[in-house]
């Protein structure tokens, strides 16, 4: 290298010194991004199986097809769930723990989840068709709907969350955040038969609570009020943040809900309103009518 490289480049690394989780210099069990990606999109072909077009299903093949994909997480999966334990116990370590035995005992048990997830992974299609009336079939559900791939993302994170698995749920989710526009935190509890319509800019807490038959539109804000923060100034974490929605509930484009307030069953929330209380079950909660300014051709306004 030439002098003023060398210059360069020792000025970047006086600036690695002392930093603590922004490098992994000498740092090998990390989860791997990539082959998070690739594992979430290999449990997408067993809940959807065909629907990417990468992998030809056909029902002679289809026990070969799906037993390749399941052996296939079950290594790889297993591996990147080591890495993320043994980071954690890196960070604060736990002597007698085995990292390895973890790994492999959380990765079957996502496994045997995967019959039950595709069967709650039914509901949220078909809460989809019967939520969308420009929806004309379940596969143009499956393959355009940017919630499908979010929720079956959240639904796959939030069973590695219970777990208490480091760092791979957040990856599951920021890739799906990134990649539908809809943000949802892998510790939310969402109910079945869910339906997010449109999706773009949708952001659901950590301690969000959702039960079952819930629609909500774009743009919703399911959010803390503020972060606690105990003597030392320091952010408490773990406490119930965010709302409750019970079952039935439908909350239209732009509102927001803040704090750990419970909006009620058969509650409707109208669009753009901003909420901090809770609201009793079947009530309406909408903004007073705005009136309408039209100017006629000859300039004169009526109002309405």
């Amino acid at each position: 290298m030439d002098k003023a490289t060398n210059k360069l480049v020792d000025s970047i690394l006086e600036t690695y010194e002392g930093d603590s989780g922004i490098n992994f210099i000498d740092v090998t069990n990390l989860p791997v991004k990539s082959k998070i990606v690739e594992i979430f999109d290999m449990l997408m072909e067993i809940a959807f199986p065909g629907y990417t077009g990468k992998r030809r299903i056909a029902r002679d093949s289809i026990r070969y097809t799906v037993g390749d994909i399941v052996c296939r997480v079950r290594h790889e999966l297993a591996e990147q769930i080591e890495r993320a334990l043994k980071h954690k116990c890196r960070l604060k370590p736990c002597p007698g723990c085995d990292c390895h035995e973890m790994a492999v005992k959380i990765t079957e048990e996502l496994l045997n989840q995967l019959p039950n997830l595709r069967e709650v992974l039914k509901g949220d299609v078909q809460a989809a068709y019967d939520g969308d009336p420009a929806a004309e079939s379940f596969e143009e559900i499956v393959i355009s709907y940017p919630f499908i791939h979010a929720i079956t993302a959240h639904r796959i994170a939030h069973e590695l969350y219970v777990r208490d698995v480091p760092l791979i749920p957040r990856m599951i989710s920021e890739n799906a955040h990134s990649k539908t526009g809809i943000d949802i935190h892998p510790g939310a509890r969402i109910g079945r038969n869910f339906f997010i319509d449109h999706g773009t800019g949708v952001v659901i807490g950590e301690t969000t609570e959702i039960g079952e038959n819930v629609k909500i539109y774009q743009g919703v804000t399911l959010g803390a009020i503020s972060f606690p923060k105990d003597e030392r100034g320091e952010i408490i974490r773990g406490q119930k943040r965010h709302p409750t929605l019970e079952d039935d509930v439908t909350i239209y484009a732009e509102a927001t809900i803040l704090g750990a307030v419970t909006i009620g069953k058969g509650a409707v929330i109208g669009g753009n309103v901003w909420i901090k209380k809770s609201v009793e079950p079947g009530k309406t909660i909408a903004m007073k009518s705005t009136k309408v300014l039209e100017r006629g051709p000859g300039g004169k306004s009526d109002k309405q």
